[in-house]
């Protein structure tokens, strides 16, 4: 348990990995906030609060973080865990004639865009936090190492790897900007690994035992990689085991 008390936002609490860290957040004593987008979960806690947000749409966003601050509650944590990689009409492309101009779109807005968008309602919460550098406030968000280009050896993905790799862009933008702007923030971008849950479901069947996690378990590593972050780190690409991911 940490030594003070966090408040944390889950943006996707109810996903696979959103709900894992929303429960392991909660085991470690931290005040959460998770967003939903459609229906309010049935599940509560002592310290969690939950709030609507549509991640594809800026309002939401806006009127989403107008409730936060009507809680309250100063941000430490924040941690986006929406991510878009197939629809029951569309599957990721295997070559480039699959491609679709809505699909992709989709892609990007919910994948690449959001966390800036995010990102811009934050800052504001984050400007007041009472940090230091080895005590940063954060703001993750969970990424993909698809979304490397020089680790890109099987092509394909075009709309997942595209937007993933803009993610990463944004994410490293914003830690620049931040780094001049705000005191002792770290912006970080986590591979969570493999991970069983419905967004990977499609594709487990080629992946071994020991390398599909349970969203547990990933939750866990991702807190724990979190929990050692300093502000000077802001910027990083990091696996689920705290290594370092290349560009």
């Amino acid at each position: 348990m940490p030594l003070t008390q966090n408040t944390s936002l889950v943006v996707g609490g109810t996903g696979g990995i959103g709900q894992a860290i929303v429960s392991e957040l909660l085991d470690r004593g931290d005040v959460v906030i998770a967003t939903y987008h459609q229906s309010v979960p049935t599940f509560n806690a002592k310290n969690l609060h939950w709030v609507a947000m549509d991640v594809s749409c800026e309002a939401s966003i806006q009127a989403a973080f107008i409730r936060i601050k009507h809680l309250s509650l100063q941000l430490d944590w924040v941690i986006n865990a929406v991510g878009l990689l197939h629809t029951k009409q569309q599957q990721p492309e295997k070559a480039l004639s699959q491609l679709n101009a809505d699909f992709f779109m989709q892609n990007m807005q919910i994948n690449a865009l959001a966390s800036l968008l995010i990102a811009k309602q934050i800052k504001p919460f984050f400007s007041k936090a009472n940090k230091n550098e080895q005590n940063p406030a954060i703001f993750a968000t969970i990424s993909a190492r698809v979304g490397s280009i020089s680790d890109n050896q099987l092509g394909g993905w075009y709309s997942y790897r595209m937007s993933k790799a803009a993610l990463n862009m944004g994410m490293k933008n914003i830690s620049l900007e931040w780094q001049r702007s705000l005191k002792n923030v770290c912006v970080v971008v986590l591979q969570p690994g493999t991970v069983a849950t419905p967004l990977s479901k499609p594709f487990q069947s080629g992946v071994s035992e020991d390398k599909l996690f349970s969203a547990s378990f990933s939750a866990k590593q991702l807190i724990q990689v979190m929990g050692k972050l300093t502000a000077s780190q802001s910027g990083s690409f990091l696996d689920w085991s705290g290594r370092s991911i290349p560009w």
